[in-house]
């Protein structure tokens, strides 16, 4: 792994503004995955604002394991030669009331404002990702498996 994978791992995590949340529904074990709205902590640290009425939010809740799947497909050639970011970890329900809570919520109006729309529902919570590994593709046969230190987390 070099720099530059590092810094297109750290681009894709802090541009994205959405992505595909993978997770196994509690109880019957069955993977599903879900389009989240994305942003990030201040300290690069991937986080969401989700309904507790959604279908991934009973994993969310129990802080089980979920990836994380960064990255678009560009307007032309092969989807598969565009680089992505796969994220490994757990979700952290983010404590309502608190400072934390507080400043994610500034942070993320500020860079995805169209959340404004229902970030006061009260069915809403923040739910921060714990990044354990990432796996970077960067384009056809680049890859690079990386920790939270190589992305810059």
């Amino acid at each position: 792994m070099d720099d530059a994978a590092r810094g297109l791992a750290h681009q894709l995590l802090v541009q994205s503004r959405h992505a595909a949340l993978a997770v196994l529904q509690p109880g019957t074990g069955q993977p599903t995955i879900s389009r989240i709205g994305l942003a990030t902590t201040g300290r690069g640290q991937p986080v969401t604002l989700v309904s507790e009425l959604s279908a991934h939010w009973p994993a969310l809740a129990n802080g089980t394991a979920c990836a994380l799947l960064l990255g678009e497909p560009g307007q032309r050639g092969d989807p598969l030669t565009h680089p992505r970011l796969s994220l490994h970890g757990k979700a952290r329900v983010v404590p309502r009331d608190t400072d934390e809570e507080q400043a994610l919520r500034r942070r993320y109006l500020r860079l995805r404002p169209n959340a404004k729309l229902y970030a006061d529902f009260a069915d809403f919570r923040f739910v921060a990702f714990e990044v354990e590994q990432g796996l970077l593709v960067g384009g056809f046969g680049r890859a690079w498996e990386m920790t939270p230190a190589d992305m810059g987390l």
